[in-house]
């Protein structure tokens, strides 16, 4: 492997830690990223595309930002310049990015503020949706879900998920920690309050599920072309 090719590599190592805030998945692997040019000077360009010409500005904004600073953090990077194409928003998006303006500044007027709630609910989200894989995996009722702690659970990669999504938001994942637990607040779901709490997270399971094929679907027919680092995935 040559020096240039190892580079590329981490960079696009670097831009799956980037999530689609409302998917929850890596930006690679939806094929949001259309290219990845490493200089062998350290220069890194990466151009970033999504599904359609009107997708949410915060939602992009975030994953624009997000690219920046995972590539940016790279030891090996000189500069980093990372663009977003085909977007009505574009402009705003990547002179807002560049300047390390913020969301509110790059949309006078438009922006309420910065985009740290919106992310703690997405990321809420991805906890119900993750609680919900776990839990389907073992087979057991509402009231045995209800008392089982994470130590309890056998090693799953979707229980090491789960647990990371858990870690953002601050909230408990050692061995004690119950496995049923309100997102936004860690309060323990108990008794009969969690056969209505199963029954959410499986509908925002079902719904992020649904939203990524779809989403994949509109860039296919969008572009039909695969993105960087998604061939990876094999």
């Amino acid at each position: 492997m040559t020096a240039a090719v190892a580079e590329r590599s981490r960079v696009l190592a670097a831009l799956d830690t980037v999530r689609d805030p409302e998917l929850d998945e890596p930006i690679t692997t939806l094929g949001f990223v259309s290219s990845c040019v490493v200089s062998a000077a350290g220069d890194v360009q990466v151009r970033l595309r999504l599904p359609t010409y009107f997708c949410a500005p915060n939602f992009a904004f975030l994953m624009v930002a997000d690219a920046y600073d995972a590539v940016s953090a790279l030891p090996e990077v000189r500069s980093a310049d990372v663009v977003l194409d085909d977007h009505f928003a574009s402009d705003q998006i990547n002179a807002g990015v560049a300047a390390r303006a913020g969301f509110a500044v790059s949309f006078p007027g438009e922006a309420a503020g910065e985009l740290d709630q919106l992310r703690r609910d997405f990321l809420c989200k991805a906890v119900l949706a993750g609680t919900d894989q776990v839990c389907r995996s073992l087979g057991l009722g509402a009231e045995e879900l209800a008392v089982l702690t994470l130590g309890d659970l056998p090693p799953s990669a979707q229980l090491e998920r789960l647990c990371r999504r858990r870690a953002e938001l601050g909230l408990r994942t050692d061995s004690a920690a119950p496995l049923l637990i309100d997102p936004g607040t860690g309060a323990p779901i108990a008794g009969a309050g969690a056969s209505l709490f199963l029954g959410r997270a499986r509908l925002t399971r079902v719904g992020i599920e649904a939203n990524t094929g779809i989403c994949r679907g509109m860039l296919r027919h969008r572009y039909d072309t695969t993105g960087a680092g998604e061939e990876d995935e094999g």
